[in-house]
């Protein structure tokens, strides 16, 4: 049996990576998804089982491609993955931004008399859950769109080019869901953009760090399972749902895009200062 040569595979272009990388973990993940399908009974089980089984078939499959593929055996390290103390606050910085974000704009919602506040006993155990549940969802989406996705495409493309793709790869993917349930969330795809331009550029200002844009994505995600589990508001209809979030939803309002474009401002200059002082840095050839 011929040997695989896994060295050559770094050299195809950016999407043959990609499409090889993904049939591969689909060929890995599929004969122990299927029979969970098949004979699984709660599909809400069923579901959070074979998606913990894919990302770590994934975790698996990227540290195996950066030894074979790319000759780094430390590859989540160059995606960003680094345990510093710098990387922990700026998480911790991140996970700030985010909730303030939020809570800021359901609170100015409230004194325009948008919303009114409702009550939950139960608040300090959605807080708990939420934070858990969006730590988790922000490491695995960062570690996936900014980390493995944005370094295979950076390897082949520019920075300007790389931005975009992989925005527009990671809004789109948000729409893998039956067309009803697409057209009636399609309202929040300018949102899903101006949130990956924003991470990718959290990212960029902390030198490729992940802790920024995994604490700021985790951060707003926190926010809105408190509001929204918690069931804290109730809209008063006094303004249409293109200002507050069709659908209930931040990412599909004005008020909710200029809150995130506050963030989005902030951290497209710190990755200009940042690239400006990489600049500088590098010495005359």
């Amino acid at each position: 049996m011929q040997k695989i040569n896994f060295v050559r595979i770094a050299k195809y272009p950016a999407p043959v990576r990609l499409s090889i990388f993904i049939l591969t973990l689909l060929a890995l993940w599929l004969p122990l998804a299927a029979p969970i399908y098949a004979w699984g009974g709660d599909p809400n089980l069923v579901s959070i089982i074979t998606l913990v089984l894919l990302y770590g078939e994934f975790i698996f499959l990227v540290r195996f491609w950066g030894d074979r593929v790319y000759n780094q055996p430390q590859v989540l390290r160059s995606y960003g993955l680094v345990k510093t103390r710098r990387n922990v606050r700026e998480l911790l910085i991140g996970l700030g931004i985010g909730l303030i974000a939020v809570l800021s704009l359901f609170s100015l919602q409230g004194w325009f008399g948008w919303l009114v506040w409702q009550e939950n006993a139960s608040l300090p155990k959605i807080i708990l859950e939420g934070l858990l549940s969006a730590i988790a969802v922000g490491f695995a989406e960062e570690l996936l769109f900014r980390g493995w996705l944005l370094d295979e495409l950076q390897r082949d493309y520019r920075p300007n080019v790389v931005l975009w793709a992989t925005t527009l790869i990671f809004a789109a993917l948000h729409f893998i869901k039956p067309l009803p349930d697409m057209l009636r969330t399609a309202p929040q795809f300018p949102g899903l953009i101006l949130l990956g331009l924003t991470l990718v550029w959290a990212k960029r200002s902390s030198k490729n760090r992940l802790g920024l844009p995994i604490g700021i994505h985790a951060g707003l995600i926190w926010g809105y399972y408190i509001i929204n589990v918690g069931q804290l508001i109730k809209y008063s209809g006094r303004v249409p749902d293109w200002i507050t979030g069709v659908n209930q939803n931040p990412l599909a309002g004005v008020a909710g895009i200029v809150f995130l474009s506050a963030i989005a401002v902030a951290m497209r200059k710190r990755s200009r200062f940042q690239l400006r002082n990489q600049s500088q840095a590098k010495p005359l050839s």
